[in-house]
């Protein structure tokens, strides 16, 4: 129990540090105009207060990921809280508070179109499509699970499928309406419910006489599946996650000065970051340890029945159900956003604008068609390969803020060392993974440290010379 709390403590006590250390090595400039000044349009450019505009990011960030991805690192031990915590400090507030400073700086922009202005107009068209498809899985991953808790707490008549084409509907509303007409008139709520929620589980936990591990790097996998690099893998929107790329920039569009991304982006991903230490914490302690809770997720259902037996038992049953609605809400919300950032970057891309409706419509429509057809897959298999693609985003997210910070001759290491961890996480897990090549972790882990090494050495080749041309 003692490493749950100073897991805790570090994530709190290191925002205060590090996200001041990383807000300067940005450059943040109180003076400059923000977009939502500049370019109000009505729809996507509004100016929102701070303290909603954080909670909003918080909603859009937290899907499942912090809690279904929590459940699922939980069975390798409390070396999660490690990665939780290290995570969230020094790759993933890193990360968000790039991918939305960024944005700000550059009108706005979708995260494309930022990347392309640091890594090139190639890596940029590439980027265009791969946002697009991890946006698309996101949103398809977060139809199912939350389709599947609803139809759990309602008759059966109301089933999966029902559920299923309810959201949807609610996301081609959500999807289309101006930004502070839905989103930013009730996410504020939903954000505090989800922190509200996390707090309860949290207290009925410590109160509840349960035994939470003490930090170890034993491997404490049921199945012996190996923490390198799954875990880096598994444990994704609580520790780093490229998603939350694609969703900073709908915030960057609202901010009314510069020194309030610290604390939106930095201070969103930290907590979320709490969130995902809360559920890992109660999935490993819950059960009495990893292997029952291996079984209880393979006999049950998975993480979906974690959720629903942990909030049932430790806040009673109307509290349960607010739980689990928290539980579904944050999906329901990071999903329908997901959509919107995907709707945005295809108009920023055809220079397509979005006043009209019809032009809204016109992007939208195909993409719910293709997520539509994509809820016919597996879950799981979906969730694989959202895992890796989400990791591989946040990877190419921090090459660009180590370029922008190279170029303009500030400190890239901040940014430099977590994107070439993040290579060798990216790289090493498709060679080895089922859904990957397949190879055996003798061939795999050389060739992901060697990938990273590479990209290490052509960054600093690349930005070296970029600096002396400038000169």
């Amino acid at each position: 129990m003692i490493s749950f709390f100073v897991s805790l403590i570090a994530l709190v006590v290191g925002y205060f540090i590090y996200s001041k250390v990383v807000e300067n090595a940005f450059g943040v400039d109180k003076n400059l105009e923000t977009p939502a000044i500049r370019l109000e349009d009505g729809v996507d450019y509004i100016p929102l207060p701070a303290w909603k505009i954080f909670l909003i990011q918080f909603l859009n960030i937290a899907g499942l990921g912090p809690i279904f991805g929590a459940i699922a690192g939980a069975l390798w031990g409390p070396v999660a809280f490690l990665w939780i915590v290290l995570g969230s400090l020094l790759a993933g507030g890193v990360h968000d508070y790039f991918s939305g400073m960024l944005s700000v700086r550059h009108d706005g922009a979708s995260i494309p179109e930022v990347v392309g202005k640091y890594l090139g107009s190639g890596v940029k068209t590439f980027m265009r499509a791969f946002s697009i498809v991890v946006l698309v899985l996101v949103g398809v991953v977060f139809i199912i699970g939350p389709a599947g808790l609803i139809a759990g707490l309602t008759p059966e008549s109301f089933n999966k499928q029902f559920w299923i084409y309810a959201i949807f509907i609610y996301y081609l509303i959500a999807t289309m309406v101006p930004i502070d007409q839905l989103i930013g008139r009730i996410y504020p709520i939903f954000g505090l419910a989800l922190l509200f929620m996390a707090i309860g589980v949290s207290g009925g936990i410590l109160l509840g006489g349960y035994h939470i591990p003490e930090i170890t790097l034993t491997n404490m996998h049921p199945k012996q599946l190996p923490i390198w690099p799954l875990l880096f893998v598994s444990i994704a929107c609580g520790a780093i996650s490229g998603f939350h790329s694609t969703q900073s920039p709908l915030m960057a569009r609202c901010i009314t000065n510069e020194t309030q991304g610290r604390s939106i982006f930095y201070g969103a991903m930290i907590a979320e970051g709490v969130v995902a230490l809360i559920w890992a914490a109660a999935a490993m302690s819950f059960f009495g340890g990893t292997a029952q809770l291996g079984e209880a997720m393979a006999a049950k259902g998975g993480a979906a029945y974690v959720v629903n037996i942990v909030s049932n038992t430790l806040l009673g049953k109307i509290g349960g159900i607010l739980a689990i609605l928290g539980v579904v809400v944050a999906p329901v919300t990071s999903g329908d956003t997901a959509f919107r950032s995907a709707r945005l970057i295809i108009a920023d891309f055809l220079s397509y604008k979005q006043g009209p409706i019809v032009n809204r419509l016109a992007i939208s429509v195909p993409l719910f068609i293709v997520g539509f057809i994509l809820t016919k897959i597996k879950f799981d298999v979906v969730w694989r390969y959202f895992a890796w693609s989400n990791q591989t985003l946040a990877m190419i997210v921090l090459w660009t803020a180590a370029m922008y910070l190279l170029i303009n001759e500030r400190n890239h290491w901040i940014a430099t060392l977590p994107a070439t961890f993040m290579t060798a996480v990216s790289a090493t897990y498709i060679i080895v993974a089922p859904e990957g090549l397949k190879m055996s972790a003798a061939i795999a882990y050389p060739i992901g440290a060697a990938m990273a090494a590479g990209a290490l050495g052509l960054f600093l080749m690349i930005g070296k010379k970029y600096v002396k041309y400038k000169k």
